[in-house]
């Protein structure tokens, strides 16, 4: 293929807990690319209580998703801020509309999209437990914490998040199926889509590499 610009403009798309997190950070320490994450990006901003993450955090707090023409202001601003170096875009877009307008004022020259079977997923997440006050994550038949049901550290018990129990990731994979399955057939109308199948990160992460690699060096 050819890139169409000095510095790579790379888009990453996956399910929920589809390995995407993982798969970015890789691909940030192998080519040295800047990860622009819209979910950090928003967090942060509702963090420091700016104009911005105010009004995120009031259509969060209603349950409601930020409007398209919010996210696409945002985010174009956050892609202007690294104009001179290789970037993957992260959580953005998640719409046809967003799609479209990220496409006129910063066209990406490359899609990852990580297509991970859907039962596979519910059967990962089914099976992950949290440690609540630390934050860290036992996945049962991966890293399976050394007393079940007890944090490795603290001795303190794990939870199971209410919205990664099968019939709650079932509802999440299904919206977003039908968010972005359009921004899906977008990218591949334009031709610069590429799927990596696979059933965990370990297996796709080489066919990233294959794909990359010649990309990094031309």
């Amino acid at each position: 293929m050819t890139v169409k610009s000095k510095f790579l403009k790379a888009l990453i798309l996956g399910a929920p807990a589809s390995g995407k997190g993982t798969i970015s950070s890789r691909i940030v320490k192998r080519y040295n690319v800047e990860h622009i994450s819209s979910g950090d990006k928003l967090r942060d901003h509702i963090q420091k209580q700016t104009d911005l993450g105010k009004e995120v955090k009031a259509y969060l707090d209603e349950g409601k998703l930020v409007p398209d023409n919010v996210m696409i202001k945002f985010m174009i601003t956050e892609l202007d801020k690294v104009p001179n170096k290789p970037w993957l875009l992260d959580g953005f877009p998640r719409t046809v509309g967003q799609a479209q307008a990220l496409w006129k004022v910063q066209p990406v020259d490359v899609v990852l999209n990580l297509a991970v079977p859907f039962d596979v997923i519910i059967d990962r997440v089914k099976n992950r437990w949290v440690h609540l006050p630390s934050g860290r994550v036992y996945n049962i038949g991966f890293n399976t914490p050394k007393v079940d049901g007890k944090d490795d550290i603290t001795g303190e018990d794990l939870v199971q998040r209410p919205d990664d129990k099968p019939e709650a990731v079932k509802k999440r994979l299904e919206i977003y199926d039908s968010i972005t399955r359009p921004v899906i057939d977008f990218y591949k109308d334009i031709g610069i889509l590429k799927e990596f199948p696979g059933r965990t990160s370990d297996e796709i992460w080489p066919k990233v590499t294959t794909y990359l690699d010649p990309i990094f060096k031309m």
